[in-house]
């Protein structure tokens, strides 16, 4: 049974900073695309930033870009996202999923596994 569990998210003021990390099991990644969701209250799930096995040219949504930081340690199954500079509009469930393709891709129907997502909140 594939699992993702997330964790790392918390409540912060706006301009910190949060690490979360999204840790998998259940199979081999190898060769997986992770990525990051995060749905505000009463809004849709939104793409925030995708990685391939190898890392190289990870994307961003626009409203993160220069913000955040998506890594992958392949060796622990383990994906991260680095957020800084937080703004009361990042408050969200973050949500870790993973697909089995080596590209990336924006849209929450072409991952196939997800974590049940870590609360951040951010205080004005």
């Amino acid at each position: 049974q594939v699992q993702l569990v997330e964790s790392g998210g918390g409540l912060v003021q706006a301009g910190g900073s949060l690490r979360l990390s999204c840790a998998a099991s259940g199979r081999t990644f190898s060769g997986y695309t992770m990525a990051w969701f995060r749905q505000a209250p009463g809004k849709e799930r939104e793409f925030a930033a995708a990685i391939t096995w190898t890392g190289i040219s990870p994307d961003y949504a626009d409203s993160v870009k220069g913000r955040y930081t998506i890594s992958r340690d392949n060796a622990k199954n383990t994906v991260y996202l680095q957020m800084n500079s937080l703004k009361p509009e990042d408050t969200a469930v973050y949500y870790c999923a993973a697909r089995p393709r080596s590209w990336v891709s924006r849209r929450l129907s072409d991952y196939e596994y997800w974590g049940q997502g870590t609360q951040v909140t951010v205080s004005s």
